[in-house]
């Protein structure tokens, strides 16, 4: 199966990547994003996946009294002030969730699932929009090469987005090569997960799909994995385990620790034994580890916070030179 191929010239023996991950729909981390390559003077920007926010907070307008309501971070809010209502919408964007203004006869209208999950994909397609729209104006003459993945978490409808901005590259299935000697092989796609994400597939359909991408690498031994889902009880993986109700399992009051990442991540990379992995997923797993030869990365995610974390890696000579975990 033919690979699509992106080529891209750096006019540069030192090549440096800024990688970031699981922005999660954060506003904040957003515009941070834009200005990151720029910040730490980077080649290329990587964003391994799971742009999309996870929640819709509905702010209702109670016409009784004038006031709007809403119920976020386990709080039930009462807004009275016009001030009050665009602080409230700021904090919500900031953390990575959406939200929807609407009275209590359009909020009727979203009872079923099939209408609440209907409203929340048009307001996550119309957020992707307005933040290409700013990437547009933030990097029309920017030489940084920005390279922006969707993940397991993010619907399938916000892939023919991509297709309207002139300033990001979906690598989703893709070869990028660069400068004729690095060759960066992605995918989104994630092993199974207990919520059912859109791009959780199983091992053995990873694995093939992984296989047919990297089918049209010619030098593994400067190429770079960037696949969402960290390999196997690697370090990078390490999240907490939940029960049947999906509840964190606590042992003496703290939680418990397991591997979740994909095997068939990790059957790749020891086979392959690529230049570097660049990984995300599992927000609490930041850390650095070698599988065999490879030098795998999760800069791990506080997206809730406004914080965006990532790594610089610095390519020298078809070698990692160094990297740095970075925190802004």
């Amino acid at each position: 199966m033919k690979i699509p191929y992106v080529n891209i010239d750096i006019d540069k023996d030192r090549i440096r990547i800024f990688y970031t991950s699981d922005i999660h729909g954060s506003s904040v981390c957003f515009k941070k994003l834009l200005n990151a390559g720029k910040f730490y003077n980077a080649d290329i920007v990587i964003v391994g996946g799971d742009l999309c926010g996870k929640l819709l907070v509905p702010i209702v307008y109670h016409d009784e009294d004038n006031a709007y309501q809403a119920s976020f971070q386990g709080r039930l809010l009462r807004i009275k002030t016009p001030n009050e209502l665009e602080q409230l919408k700021e904090k919500i964007r900031m953390t990575g969730a959406y939200y929807v203004v609407l009275n209590k006869k359009e909020l009727d209208r979203y009872s079923n699932e099939q209408a609440k999950h209907q409203l929340f994909l048009e307001i996550i397609q119309q957020s992707i929009k307005e933040w290409f729209l700013l990437a547009e104006e933030k990097l029309k003459n920017s030489n940084i090469a920005y390279l922006v993945m969707p993940g397991n978490d993010d619907p399938l409808e916000i892939d023919p987005l991509f297709e309207q901005t002139n300033v990001f590259i979906n690598p989703e299935s893709k070869i990028i090569d660069i400068n004729g000697i690095y060759q960066i092989a992605s995918t989104g796609y994630s092993n199974e997960t207990p919520w059912k994400c859109p791009r959780d597939i199983r091992e053995e359909e990873l694995y093939d799909k992984i296989e047919t991408i990297i089918s049209n690498i010619t030098r593994f031994e400067t190429a770079i994995f960037n696949f969402h889902t960290p390999p196997y009880n690697s370090t990078l993986d390490l999240a907490p385990k939940l029960d049947e109700n999906l509840k964190v399992v606590l042992e003496m009051g703290q939680p418990t620790y397991i591997p979740v990442g994909s095997k068939a991540v990790r059957k790749s990379i020891e086979k392959y034994q690529p230049l570097l992995g660049l990984h995300g997923h599992i927000h609490e797993s930041r850390n650095a580890a070698y599988i065999g030869k490879t030098l795998c990365i999760n800069p791990g995610s506080e997206y809730s916070e406004g914080i965006l974390r990532g790594v610089i890696v610095d390519l020298y000579k078809k070698r990692v030179e160094r990297y740095l975990f970075t925190t802004g």
